[in-house]
């Protein structure tokens, strides 16, 4: 059996080296997996889309993220909004003014997953045929 290795945060590894790494297993210095807890922050239909939004403005109302998804319904937006907010990717801040708002923004643990969200909007770009058929009018 493998022994898994140990990453702490002052030895964060490059990509060659979590290439080379990953198939010991990587763990924190609690034996935690640490993809696990961004995973079960995202799953569901809507919170990844939800984030990528969120990536896309500094501060955004409800109203605008209600246009920016399709389909999703104000109990779905609200109820994502609030596991969003309480898991500490973004920050909710009630403005008591006529009208009252709401707007939304990322954390600074929001903020730092601009490059994850990147790197999976560059592979969606690579693999959209793939994805989507090929849509190129003929």
């Amino acid at each position: 059996m493998t022994e898994k290795k140990e990453i702490r945060p002052e030895e964060y590894m490059s990509y060659p080296e979590y290439l080379e790494n990953i198939k010991k297993g990587i763990v924190t210095k609690d034996g935690h997996c640490p993809v696990t807890p961004l995973l079960i922050m995202l799953q569901g239909r809507w919170k990844s889309q939800l984030m990528y939004e969120m990536c896309i403005y500094d501060t955004v109302r409800f109203g605008q993220l209600k246009k920016d998804l399709p389909g999703i319904t104000n109990t779905m937006l609200t109820k994502g909004l609030r596991e969003l907010e309480d898991d500490g990717l973004i920050t909710r801040k009630q403005f008591n003014e006529i009208p009252p708002h709401v707007e939304y923004s990322l954390t600074e643990m929001g903020r730092d997953l601009l490059p994850v969200f990147y790197a999976i909007m560059n592979w969606g770009f690579k693999y959209e045929k793939e994805l989507y058929g090929d849509t190129e009018q003929k």
